[in-house]
């Protein structure tokens, strides 16, 4: 079959782009719809995808591209961690990059069977200190994990590790559905309650291995990471390069805004968009709806902002003043809308504005 002229522009701009081998999205570490580069301390999303987990919220910054180093050949963006002190880690404390799979994206590798694949761990990995670093793979239930280490040998220098895991043949594994098939955990600081012996399967609830680098032992340390790919199979190939669209529509199905591209959630002083005409029918119902990007994974979580970045409120049009935002009566992954039905509004229809999320993480 021919390719069309679309397909050639694809391929030429991304040589590379192979078709969804890695199961892990926004592993450029491209897309920030939340933050727009803005850094943070708490634990949370960070970038689409990807969170920092972590018992404190004092202890470090994380941010994208942090500390403007240059990014590895090939990647424009990293996401990074500082240091905000020398921490001595408690045995219930954990630090730790993760990202959860969906199961639809995981349930071919079978694991949890006697058919259970392997799976190979790639990434770029750049830090102030040198040693021996960890994380996990860990199930849903948080009940079977797989503690890895890797080594760091030059400082402050860009690092590939490949890391191989035989599938999981034991423990309960999500299927073809819609919850976490998998977490990923690349920890930089884990106590010994969440740390296990390197390179086997374990029923516990591990984060990294036993003996690991902490970097918030160290004040001012750094940790960066990006290109970060989990593939089936035991090798590790070349970085499965997706068109730029492409990623952002697979970063919407867990998490979508109308803030523009590069304005983080919250922000004032901006103009605000429409976001939907609302209907007041004859029995006083009012009706709205907005259209979604992309279908959500579940029936997402919707909050609300003005102009001035006040939450849960939204600018009416036809007075032009900031009034409380009406609160959903139905929220639908599909197909794409959010319908409103309060009881007892007495208003002409109306243009309503303001900014929304709507956020259907795993």
């Amino acid at each position: 079959m021919a390719l069309t002229q679309v397909d050639q522009g694809l391929l030429g701009t991304y040589a590379q782009y192979t078709g969804f081998k890695n199961r892990l999205i926004n592993s450029a570490m491209v897309i920030d719809q939340r933050n727009a580069g803005a850094s943070g301390t708490a634990a949370g999303y960070t970038i689409d995808r990807w969170q920092f987990s972590s018992n404190l919220s004092t202890k470090g910054t994380w941010q994208q591209n942090a500390g403007s180093v240059t990014p590895p050949t090939g990647f424009s963006n990293y996401l990074g961690f500082t240091s905000n002190s020398a921490y001595s880690i408690g045995s219930g404390d954990y630090f730790a990059f993760n990202q959860n799979i969906e199961g639809f994206n995981f349930f071919d590798l079978a694991w949890g069977t006697a058919n259970a694949s392997a799976i190979t761990l790639s990434f770029r990995v750049y830090s102030s200190l040198t040693g021996t670093f960890g994380g996990s793979l860990r199930n849903s239930a948080a009940n079977r994990s797989y503690p890895f280490t890797y080594t760091i040998s030059s400082a402050n220098t860009w690092t590939t590790i490949s890391i191989t895991i035989a599938g999981d043949t034991s423990g309960t594994w999500v299927g073809a559905t819609n919850g976490i098939g998998v977490s990923v955990f690349l920890g930089f600081g884990v106590g010994s309650s969440f740390s296990g012996t390197s390179g086997s399967w374990a029923g516990a609830n591990y984060l990294s291995a036993t003996g690991a680098t902490s970097v918030v032992g160290t004040n001012g340390a750094t940790f960066y990471i990006t290109g970060v790919q989990l593939e089936k199979g035991s090798t590790a190939t070349s970085f499965d390069y997706r068109p730029y669209g492409t990623e952002l529509q697979l970063c919407q199905r867990y998490f979508e805004t109308n803030y523009p591209l590069g304005t983080a959630v919250g922000a004032g002083s901006m103009q605000s968009y429409q976001i939907t005409q609302t209907i007041c029918t004859t029995n006083g119902y009012l009706t709205g709806t907005i259209t979604w990007k992309a279908t959500k994974r579940a029936n997402p979580s919707i909050g609300f902002y003005n102009y001035n970045g006040t939450a849960n409120t939204w600018l009416q049009g036809k007075q032009g003043q900031t009034e409380n935002a009406y609160t959903p009566a139905s929220v639908n992954a599909s197909p794409y809308l959010v319908y409103w039905s309060n009881v007892g509004i007495n208003t002409d229809s109306n243009v309503h504005y303001g900014m929304f999320t709507a956020s259907a993480e795993l």
